[in-house]
């Protein structure tokens, strides 16, 4: 920090408000009370939006006022942040906070802090912040008027930021459904060279839901419904068994790479292929196809679950009102289309792999830009606090990014 600029506690600059959490019972959609703020789910899209209005209680403990900076101090989140959209009640994972003097020099303060505030946390697992570590963090401070000019760049700047951020954005999801539309186009309208079953008569099952073997700190790979994305196969959360319990263990079947995983439940639907060769133990919310190779591709079923059309039936089927699942009785019996000859299925499998890979390589260029652009955001917070932020300076370090 500059050591031009005295430094404050922030508890002498702020009011800082621990939340507490009101009763369950005082908790509702529908408006009545009071918003509640809990954390994250709470939050608009980027530190500096305002809350949202999804939880209302009718028994408020602690309050914050529109405008306060609302800070995540519990658990993963921690170090997260919002500006609150409403004067609202503040539940046990956040605490407000409001400047006695000027807020967006705070706001920024804690957006600079945030990988700090994480640090201070206590907790085996997960850091907690309390009010009196929040309390002792020292805040530079400029005269009024610094800090003003240096507020008016930051929110120039990251207004261009921002805007670029949100372009990647749309260019990312887009790339995504230009991927998904592909996909579905081959699975619309069969022709007459296609066939049609029920999945079971192609397919053995292995399932090994309902059971959830003792895990370890390290050795053989469990995968669980966690691991299973919409494509591909996830290495987080990563977990494990004692290696010795996989004999007694997979007894159900033994899956083996390009294997198609199917979750059941929670999500519903996800599909991808096993990507080793290695042994792994499954469990929890998956089912192993094993499609007979001389009649169905392996490849070319994970691509048709995958397809528009087959998570509409597959989602028909679905029951349960909190976690959608479906039972394997009713996912073997949903039929499903293939070409006869593996050669189709084959050139289909190419044709799509092929346009993946390029989609995949626009994804990775979208996501170092937004991870470039973020780390840009960082860098000239860095500069504001050390005094040595000028409005040339940033604004021409963001063109450069920007246009990179």
């Amino acid at each position: 920090m500059n050591s031009r600029w005295p430094l404050k506690k922030l508890s002498e600059i702020a009011k800082i408000q621990m939340g507490q959490s009101p009763k369950g019972s005082s908790y509702n959609s529908t408006g009545e009370g009071i918003p509640l703020i809990n954390g994250p789910v709470e939050f608009g899209e980027h530190s500096f939006s305002r809350t949202k209005r999804t939880k209302f209680t009718t028994e408020p403990t602690k309050f914050c006022q529109a405008g306060d900076l609302i800070l995540c101090v519990r658990g993963s989140t921690t170090g997260r942040m919002n500006i609150a959209g409403y004067d609202s009640c503040i539940g046990r994972g956040v605490a407000s906070i409001r400047s006695d003097q000027y807020q967006e020099w705070i706001n920024f303060f804690i957006h600079v802090s945030r990988e700090k505030i994480y640090s201070l946390g206590s907790g085996s697992t997960f850091p907690n912040v309390s009010g009196s570590t929040l309390a002792k963090l020292e805040v530079p401070l400029p005269p009024l008027s610094e800090q003003k000019r240096i507020v008016a760049i930051l929110d120039e700047v990251f207004a261009g930021i921002d805007a670029a951020i949100a372009n990647t954005e749309k260019n990312l999801t887009n790339a995504r459904k230009l991927f998904e539309s592909y996909l579905n186009n081959f699975f619309t309208q069969p022709d007459d060279n296609w066939r049609s079953a029920e999945l079971q008569e192609h397919t053995r099952f292995i399932d090994y839901r309902g059971r959830t073997p003792k895990k370890t700190e390290k050795g053989m790979r469990l995968i669980t419904a966690k691991n299973v994305k919409m494509g591909y196969l996830q290495l987080e959360p990563q977990e494990f068994v004692n290696p010795e319990i996989y004999d007694e263990w997979m007894t159900r079947g033994i899956p083996k790479k390009g294997d198609v995983l199917f979750t059941t439940e929670a999500p519903l639907g996800n599909v991808t292929q096993l990507d080793t060769n290695e042994k792994v133990v499954f469990a929890q919310r998956v089912i192993i196809m094993q499609p007979d190779a001389s009649v169905l591709n392996g490849s070319f079923l994970k691509f048709m679950l995958l397809s528009k059309v087959m998570q509409t039936r597959i989602n028909e089927k679905g029951t349960g009102a909190t976690a959608k699942g479906i039972k394997a009785s009713l996912l073997k019996k949903i039929r499903i289309s293939f070409p006869k000859d593996l050669q189709t299925q084959e050139e289909i499998i190419r044709k799509l792999e092929e346009f993946e890979t390029q989609i995949n390589g626009l994804e990775a260029i979208y996501k170092q830009k937004l991870t470039a652009l973020n780390e840009l955001k960082q860098s000239i917070l860095q500069q504001a606090f050390t005094g040595q932020l000028t409005a040339e300076q940033a604004e021409q370090t963001a063109k450069e990014e920007i246009a990179a």
